[in-house]
């Protein structure tokens, strides 16, 4: 049961992707910063959590965990020390992921040669 709840949860946060990119004039990025926003605001509400002890994995690892992620991270900075933990809990939970997207951005580059 849980393979099937990753499968609806992650399938349908993609369709949605795709339903948006297809019918309007936004790029990957906007799409992209929108899922970020809308997971920090279904967390805001604690739905997101819901959608993750239901879709698991599926609820995980798109984009929106990302926001998720933020989210979490700030209310608990800010629940330790106060309004100087929303920029350093920003980054708390985070800060693993961001750095490795940069590494691995970086050896990419370093080994394959982009088209102009």
């Amino acid at each position: 049961m849980e393979y099937f709840g990753a499968f609806v949860v992650c399938g349908l946060i993609c369709l949605a992707g795709q339903l948006i990119y297809d019918n309007t004039n936004l790029t990957p990025g906007h799409i992209t910063s929108l899922f970020v926003v809308l997971g920090a605001f279904l967390d805001f509400f604690n739905l997101y959590d819901k959608l993750v002890e239901f879709g698991h994995a599926g609820a995980l690892l798109p984009i929106t965990s990302f926001g998720h992620s933020l989210m979490h991270s700030v209310m608990d900075g800010v629940a330790q020390q106060g309004l100087l933990g929303i920029p350093l809990g920003m980054l708390d939970l985070t800060a693993a992921g961001i750095t490795s997207a940069i590494y691995f951005a970086f050896l990419a580059a370093l080994i394959f040669k982009p088209k102009l």
